[in-house]
């Protein structure tokens, strides 16, 4: 489980470093802003598990962060925190959605026992969404379609149309951002077992060490924290549908359990000497060439092959750029609606020039670049003129780094150029995750945020 993060937004400087200070001895992994503006732009670009938020601060007030925060985040939970509490403003954070609110200097105890409690319901509510949006997707198939008319994604779609029945293994490779994962959500959805589970797993997104645990379970004391029983990912899945995505990072220990796991349909929880019998179909994912992973002794062969009964693979866009209007209208009109916007049609000229980009992080990229254009362009339509002024210039065809040696002709100024297209670039592959992206690029959360200030990045 990933460790919660805290957000504590305060103007003293004594205030922020002593409740970090607390909170990271507890565990947390913590932040801080120093005012109103900055906490919204972190919270916007960043996903938080708990604020803890101060009333009085300059240029903008708790309270106006808080009635903000319940409108664009209704599940985060925030603690109010104030030396200058009244009984009229903790009603009034109370009407505006706040967890709690406690006074300064607070009580260590309190402030645990708060912290504890607030983050159980924030994550009390993600669950329940998350609930009730498997139940939609499950019994209203409300998936979104596999989109385009190119030769390669008509292959893709005839090709899930006839594995999707039956229970053959399925390995599908491309770049991130493709789309990998809604073509296994598919094959799930047309199969016969779609009133089962389909129960996914990142192997990129867990440590080595906990990958066989979280895939079989493992039995209570079987190592150092294990102060439970625990049911793995196969056995969840059972009777559906098992995604192991990016399969491509899983240790070869765990291969050679899960080789064994398809082998036998049989699983042993981690500390457990007994066999329990599953029903589960595998699909597996990923963005590696496996077969050179192979050559390097860093993939299993056998393994391989139990996986790529079926091999498909997923295009990057940039190899079907005659599909980019149709998916361009498609999330146009979703996000529009999402959004609670009028819906904004594109120009036959701004179509035009979205084709002429290749980017890089393919699908995903260009979702979040329509979102974009929806959000800053004034007119009732969205030009070329919008995409020019909104869309990145690192997105364009050809090498952007190579376009900076006619540029600059200061290292420096190459340098610094270079460093804020790549952070641009990885945080649109991360859906401007700053977590996910400070760790893929191997450098902490607080300087990347450092980057993002000195280069006055910005989501939009």
């Amino acid at each position: 489980m990933a460790t919660p993060s805290v957000l504590v937004v305060d103007d003293e400087p004594s205030i922020r470093r002593t409740l970090r200070e607390i909170l990271e001895y507890e565990g947390y992994d913590v932040d801080a802003a120093e005012d109103g503006p900055e906490a919204l732009a972190r919270l916007r670009e960043g996903r938080y598990d708990l604020v803890l938020l101060d009333i009085k601060m300059p240029k903008q007030d708790g309270l106006e962060v808080l009635q903000i925060l319940s409108e664009e985040m209704p599940e985060l939970p925030v603690v109010m925190i104030s030396g200058h509490g009244t009984i009229e403003t903790a009603v009034e954070a109370t009407r505006l959605g706040a967890f709690d609110f406690i006074e300064k200097p607070p009580d260590l105890n309190r402030l645990l026992l708060t912290v504890r409690n607030a983050l159980d319901r924030g994550q009390l509510a993600v669950e329940n969404r998350r609930m009730k949006q498997t139940i939609v997707e499950q019994h209203q198939g409300d998936l979104t379609p596999i989109l385009g008319e190119s030769p390669a994604i008509q292959r893709i779609k005839e090709t899930i149309e006839r594995v999707a029945p039956t229970e053959a293994r399925v390995l599908i490779t491309g770049e991130p951002g493709t789309g990998k994962e809604l073509v296994a959500r598919w094959i799930h959805h047309l199969s016969a077992r779609r009133d089962g589970p389909m129960v996914e797993v990142n192997c990129a997104a867990i440590p080595g060490e906990l990958i066989e645990s979280e895939l079989f379970g493992h039995e209570k004391g079987s190592f150092t924290g294990a102060t439970k029983q625990r049911i793995g990912k196969f056995e969840q899945a059972s009777g559906g549908t098992l995604f192991l995505d990016e399969i491509g990072d899983m240790s070869l220990s765990a291969q050679a359990k899960v080789l064994r796991a398809l082998q036998e349909n049989r699983i042993q929880r981690v500390g457990g000497d007994r066999s329990i019998p599953v029903d589960v179909r595998v699909l597996a994912a990923t963005n590696k060439n496996l077969l050179d992973q192979i050559a390097e002794n860093e993939f299993r062969e056998d393994l391989y092959h139990r996986l790529s009964v079926i091999l498909i693979h997923v295009p990057p866009l940039r190899e079907r750029r005659d599909d980019i209007p149709i998916i361009t209208r498609f999330f146009a009109e979703r996000l529009a609606r999402r959004n609670g916007l009028p819906p904004k049609p594109f120009s036959a000229d701004a179509l035009a020039r979205l084709q002429q980009y290749d980017w890089r992080g393919n699908v995903r990229e260009l979702h979040n670049v329509v979102e974009r254009l929806l959000i800053l362009s004034d007119g009732e339509e969205i030009t070329a003129r919008d995409v020019e002024r909104y869309v990145q210039p690192g997105a364009a065809a050809g090498n952007p780094i190579l376009s900076l040696l006619d540029q600059y002709d200061a290292f420096s100024d190459f340098r610094d150029k270079a460093e804020e297209l790549f952070i641009l670039h990885k945080l649109e592959q991360f859906d401007w995750n700053i977590s996910r992206t400070a760790e893929a690029i191997g450098i902490q959360r607080s300087h990347l945020y450092n980057k993002m200030n000195k280069y006055k990045i910005e989501r939009g």
